[in-house]
């Protein structure tokens, strides 16, 4: 009963989507409704809800919070980052390009 008043306190306060998407799986199968049954109403796969569903029998409430992920990893080098940076806030004339007044 706590963890169902939790979860639907969540899912009327929760800013972030994911976690209030998560919030009403979870919720909608406490209360007996079938994964298909959740996949007509919230247009999600039935991989997801089952996914959503054993994450939060494994891990709990810590299992409705997205994970932000690192994204891809950096092509250039802090070094090459840093040449860069220090080139653009010269001007081109600084570096004997007297056709240009600014960068392009």
């Amino acid at each position: 009963m706590d963890e169902g008043r939790k979860l639907a306190r969540i899912t009327r306060t929760a800013k972030n989507p994911v976690r209030l998407r998560r919030a009403i799986v979870v919720l909608m199968s406490g209360q007996g409704q079938s994964v298909r049954a959740i996949t007509s109403l919230l247009q999600v796969s039935e991989d997801y809800v089952r996914d959503v569903i054993h994450a939060f029998n494994e891990r709990g409430f810590d299992a409705l919070d997205p994970k932000p992920s690192g994204g891809r990893r950096r092509k250039i080098g802090e070094q090459v980052r840093t040449w860069i940076c220090r080139i653009a806030r010269t001007s081109p004339t600084d570096w004997g390009l007297h056709g240009f007044s600014t960068w392009r």
